[in-house]
């Protein structure tokens, strides 16, 4: 990709394989300065890239609000970096909600 990952990010496998402290979860990002901070926004989720599986982005112009919604697979670790990376810039506000660990086998082609 080219885009330098985050230290914890290396060696992790990619979203959509199967491992036991991998979960699913949404994270929901509010940025109230979209002129100010969208790019160093966009850095970090091209930073943590790997774990997200799709993404929704909606400029809302008339109040000068961006609301992104991220589908993520990540163990809690990497989504904990990730949020914590995006809570730290000004004017954005975050919050993630992971489903439970998926039993041994489920989720993968063989565990349907």
């Amino acid at each position: 990709m080219g885009v330098e990952r985050e230290q914890g990010m290396q060696g992790q496998c990619r979203a959509g394989t199967a491992e036991p402290d991998r979960r699913v979860g949404v994270v929901g990002i509010v940025i109230t300065d979209r002129g100010h901070v969208a790019a160093r926004v966009q850095e970090v989720l091209s930073r943590y890239g790997d774990m997200i599986v799709g993404r929704m982005g909606i400029p809302y112009r008339e109040r000068n609000l961006a609301v992104i919604a991220l589908i993520v697979d990540g163990t809690t670790d990497q989504v904990g970096a990730l949020t914590g990376k995006l809570g730290q810039l000004p004017g954005v506000l975050v919050r993630s909600a992971l489903a439970p660990p998926l039993p041994p086998g489920a989720g993968t082609p063989e565990g349907r």
